[in-house]
């Protein structure tokens, strides 16, 4: 079997649509066309996987409730494979699914129905908090090294998959050298001007994710520190 080779760019990103529901796809696909993306679309789990190998999408539109592989298998082996955006679609009124959906990795989710014009927003946001190619520098914390450019990050040498909101977390609690950040400076670190309307405690969902992905033990963290009614910082690592 021949080894996929991702298809030719152009300047403008390129967004994967996922969703069995064809009125949808059709639908999302026509608002990203309208402002300027390109667009791939598949039906199923298994064939968003192969679509994403193929295609190198930028960020990806994805249903929860798929056939063939779940929403939840298909960004695990996405982000097996590297730290893609995901905007992850849930059914209304579902806490639970946007719940697991954050869990999973969704670097943010939309609730079902849906305003195509709120999905191109998030669209941008995710895509505006993508860390700069030419942000060319690494940062070391204990046995962290986090290196900006390649948006990656090792734990004594191995590599973490991280998301886009838990890498840009981690950054900015690096950057901080040990002070403390406020949940509000967390959200505009990792959302921008897009902070505005977002719950200041998903912040705390986003830092769940990324101490289990550290290895951090509750009650004595190695990498996280909670400071009670103020934020979070990088806790003491013994060198």
């Amino acid at each position: 079997m021949g080894v996929a080779v991702p298809a030719p760019r152009t300047s403008q990103a390129r967004i994967l649509v996922v969703d069995d529901d064809p009125k949808i796809v059709t639908l999302v696909r026509a608002y990203l066309l309208r402002h300027g993306y390109e667009v791939v679309t598949a039906g199923n789990g298994r064939e968003a996987l192969a679509v994403a190998a193929s295609a190198a999408p930028d960020l990806v539109v994805l249903d929860l409730m798929l056939p063939e592989l779940d929403g939840l298998e298909v960004t695990r082996q996405l982000r097996a494979r590297g730290p893609i955006p995901i905007l992850m679609l849930t059914a209304r009124g579902s806490v639970a699914d946007r719940v697991r959906g954050l869990a999973s990795g969704a670097d943010d989710y939309l609730p079902k129905p849906f305003a195509p014009s709120e999905m191109v927003a998030r669209v941008q946001s995710i895509l505006r908090r993508v860390p700069p190619a030419d942000r060319d520098r690494r940062l070391r914390v204990g046995d962290l090294e986090i290196d900006a450019e390649r948006h990656e990050v090792r734990r004594a040498g191995v590599p973490l998959t991280l998301s886009h909101v838990e890498f840009l977390l981690l950054m900015s609690l690096a950057e901080a050298g040990g002070r403390v950040l406020t949940r509000d400076q967390l959200l505009d670190a990792v959302c921008g001007r897009d902070a505005e309307g977002v719950l200041e405690r998903s912040i705390d969902v986003y830092v769940g994710r990324l101490r289990a992905k550290l290895g951090d033990r509750p009650g004595q963290p190695s990498y996280i520190a909670t400071v009670r009614g103020v934020g979070y910082r990088l806790a003491p690592v013994a060198e």
